[in-house]
């Protein structure tokens, strides 16, 4: 009894996750504008997608901030994780403390307090400011993804590395960089993810005449959201989940050879 009680529970967790999902799917394949009936099989919202610029636009502007801002974000963390870890623990722990406000603090608070800046500076917003923006709320993912795997072991294995006569530039390289490996993939997904989701810090400071997905989506729901949107939010759905299946696929096929 308890059994099929949870799995009922289980089935409506997962329904109440991925029923709007699914309905986003189905009506980017609508062919009438209309979110209420459907007419008939189509593929005309996602000819409407790659012929938008706008939303071509918005679309490169989402992901080459996010690819960018995650790799100095991820290379600028990990350093950062390096550093501490030469410092003193009460250091340390002043300095992880004050890398976890930005982490708790909304927001809205973060944006505004990003665009005082610039206007304080005179920076003129725009791409720019939007990339300096998620590098910034970035960076204390990166460390605190890439903090764990600094332990007490790397340590051990880096003063080998040097007792045995390696340069500390080689030892960093092959035997540091291996052992946060993890920790600096997990930290670069992490703030790829946060900067392509990210709304209200680039309302902040984008400025005017550039636009991504989320401010995209932002400006046409005063007029109507067009259906190619549903086409690009299934799109990357897609390759999300795509992507998810191949590294999993992996992930078991490298656990059965090391059973073997």
């Amino acid at each position: 009894m308890k059994k099929t009680f949870g799995n009922i529970y289980v089935i409506i967790v997962m329904l109440f996750l991925y029923l709007p999902i699914i309905t986003l799917i189905v009506l980017s394949f609508n062919e009438a504008k209309s979110m209420a009936v459907f007419t008939g099989f189509s593929l005309k919202w996602y000819a409407e997608l790659f012929q938008s610029r706008l939303l071509m636009y918005a679309v490169i502007n989402t992901f080459s901030i996010a690819i960018i801002a995650s790799v100095i974000s991820t290379i600028i963390g990990t350093c950062a994780v390096v550093g501490l870890d030469a410092m003193r623990p009460k250091t340390q722990n002043a300095l992880l403390a004050a890398n976890n406000i930005p982490m708790l603090n909304a927001d809205i608070v973060t944006g505004i307090s990003l665009m005082l800046f610039f206007l304080l500076l005179k920076v003129p917003q725009g791409y720019c400011t939007i990339l300096f923006a998620h590098i910034t709320f970035s960076i204390p993912y990166v460390v605190l993804s890439v903090r764990p795997r600094m332990n007490k072991n790397t340590d051990s294995l880096y003063a080998a590395a040097l007792d045995l006569g390696a340069s500390k530039a080689y030892a960093f390289r092959k035997v540091v960089l291996p052992e946060l490996k993890p920790g600096i993939l997990s930290g670069f997904l992490l703030a790829f993810t946060m900067s392509v989701d990210d709304f209200i810090i680039t309302y902040f400071t984008r400025g005017a005449g550039i636009n991504t997905i989320s401010t995209i989506i932002y400006s046409q729901v005063k007029i109507g959201i067009r259906p190619s949107l549903f086409a690009l939010s299934t799109l990357i759905f897609v390759i999300a989940f795509v992507a998810l299946l191949i590294v999993n696929i992996k992930g078991d096929k490298e656990e059965v050879v090391l059973d073997l």
